[in-house]
């Protein structure tokens, strides 16, 4: 009987709102699928970071007789000068444990051959054109100034390259868009609480009188509430589903079928990191719906 009866109060009390439970469902779908998407943007830039980061290396050039570095002095690297950099680049604590490669002038010509072979200019190339060097793995790629002080301007030093200084900006201009994408699911999930805040105002003024006879015969305040409860919940269950949904759809269009075939290099955001974003969308959902329902319903059901 009284299932039927909360069945049968928030039919109704849908139907009375019909307008405002879609503007809810409406809000909450863009909303979760704008904070989902910054779920995954964190996710992937975090992927990206772990990708490159951990295969960072400084890279050490050695002077060659045209090398304009601070080092050199118009001459070839002596051996001597190479021995006191590897010494210097080994002692250093930020150095990893038989983490410094050396490259021979063959070594980088190959290499320079392997990835200009389809191009004009590796015919006007010549080995003795090329630099040695050493190739340094960090302990922790975030800690590379100190190694890199230290080796700059050695004698036999042409230059000292760090991939940091390019993949920073592009990281920084991720995590830019990362938290522009946050900001504005903030500021639209504000205006879901405060939408289905009103909507329940409304279906609550509405109801008054009978919300006055259920309280003269004694109803307790839950079993006023949960009709007004269940209708803030579905409207919210819908809103997650839909936007769950576009976010699926999203990644499997945007991601999977596109990002991963043309930037194979990269490690993309997959099933995972989805699933994972989607029950953090659906909790919040239903956050969104339990807790402006409660609020409102204990200051206007007061009667």
């Amino acid at each position: 009987m009284r299932l039927n009866y909360i069945l049968s109060d928030l039919g109704i009390g849908l139907k009375r709102n019909l307008s405002m439970t879609i503007a809810v469902v409406v809000t909450i779908w863009v909303s979760l699928a704008l904070f989902g998407s910054a779920l995954l943007a964190n996710e992937q830039v975090g992927l990206m970071k772990g990708n490159w980061y951990g295969k960072i290396q400084i890279s050490v050039f050695m002077c060659t007789k045209d090398s304009g570095g601070r080092g050199c002095s118009g001459a070839e690297v002596t051996q001597d000068q190479k021995n006191r950099i590897r010494q210097v680049i080994e002692s250093n604590p930020d150095t990893a444990p038989d983490g410094v490669f050396g490259e021979s002038k063959k070594d980088a010509f190959a290499q320079f051959k392997k990835l200009y072979k389809d191009s004009p200019i590796a015919s006007t190339v010549t080995e003795d054109q090329m630099q040695e060097s050493f190739r340094v793995k960090l302990r922790d790629p975030k800690q590379y100034q100190n190694l890199v002080s230290a080796v700059a301007g050695l004698p036999g030093v042409d230059n000292v390259q760090d991939l940091r200084q390019y993949l920073d900006p592009l990281f920084k201009a991720l995590e830019g868009v990362q938290w522009g994408a946050y900001i504005s699911a903030a500021l639209l999930l504000v205006a879901a609480l405060m939408q289905i805040s009103n909507t329940i105002r409304l279906a609550a003024y509405a109801r008054r009188r009978e919300i006055g006879i259920m309280r003269l015969v004694g109803a307790s305040n839950f079993y006023i509430q949960l009709p007004f409860l269940l209708e803030a919940i579905l409207a919210a269950l819908i809103g997650a589903v839909l936007a769950c949904g576009t976010l699926w759809l999203g990644v499997y269009f945007v991601v999977m079928r596109r990002a991963q075939e043309t930037f194979k290099v990269w490690q993309w955001v997959g099933a995972t990191e989805t699933f994972r974003a989607t029950l953090i969308m659906v909790v919040v959902g239903l956050v969104l719906a339990v807790i402006p329902t409660f609020l409102t319903t204990r200051k206007y059901l007061k009667v």
